[in-house]
């Protein structure tokens, strides 16, 4: 069974989460504040921690910060903070999703069980384009030998435009595939931010934005 680590402070909001995540089969640490989220995390085997930004005892950017900088686990931030500025601040700490309030339980059920699900579909494929190479079953991406740290989500959307080189994405197709939901529930910058961070961390042009209608891998892609 996955567990989930959930903070939230809203009472009402916290145990309408974890009964419709544990009605989906998972296993929910419910806290309150960072002092509880911080006592589950350090004696439970965490899958995924779903946060709320703004506690009463600090800022559950600083919390998701250390959780990943000792772990790769999915990272969910939930708050009424929607302003371009506090998306990016989310996806800086290595998020894998930032979702506004208020919201749908049903569509971040729908992202739960996309995440969890997503990369054991190809586990055991390898992918080189260039200098880069990807390594799915390992989570484990390099350029030029080097290893480069990438939260899942963004290891999740490099494999989709590996596995679609030289043909264009569209944002819709993009929302779909990585988070398991259509645009009507996510916000605009969603793909724009983890691309622009996808391509700052790799370094490299091969991701061209075709205006109006997605983006494009333009680098040759060899599967092994």
């Amino acid at each position: 069974m996955k567990t989930i680590l959930l903070l939230e402070d809203d009472e009402n909001l916290n145990r309408g989460i974890s009964l419709k995540l544990s009605n989906e089969g998972y296993q929910v640490l419910s806290a309150f504040s960072i002092e509880e989220a911080e006592v589950f995390w350090k004696k439970e085997e965490v899958h995924m921690v779903i946060s709320d930004i703004t506690l009463p005892d600090g800022s559950g950017l600083d919390f998701g910060k250390r959780v990943r900088e000792k772990s790769d686990v999915y990272l969910l931030y939930l708050t009424a903070l929607d302003q371009e500025i506090d998306i990016v601040n989310g996806y800086d700490t290595g998020a894998d999703d930032y979702i506004t309030k208020p919201f749908s339980v049903n569509i971040l059920t729908s992202k739960v069980n996309a995440l969890m699900r997503r990369l054991g579909e190809k586990e055991g494929a390898v992918l080189y384009s260039g200098d880069i190479e990807v390594s799915i079953r390992e989570l484990q991406i390099k350029k030029a030998g080097e290893e480069i740290s990438l939260s899942k989500t963004e290891i999740q959307l490099l494999v989709y435009l590996l596995e679609n080189a030289g043909q264009i994405v569209s944002k819709e197709n993009i929302l779909e595939k990585i988070w398991g939901v259509d645009g009507q529930f996510v916000d605009d910058n969603t793909v724009t931010v983890n691309i622009s961070r996808l391509k700052n961390k790799l370094e490299t042009d091969c991701i061209s934005n075709v205006r109006g209608l997605g983006y494009v891998w333009t680098g040759k892609v060899v599967r092994k």
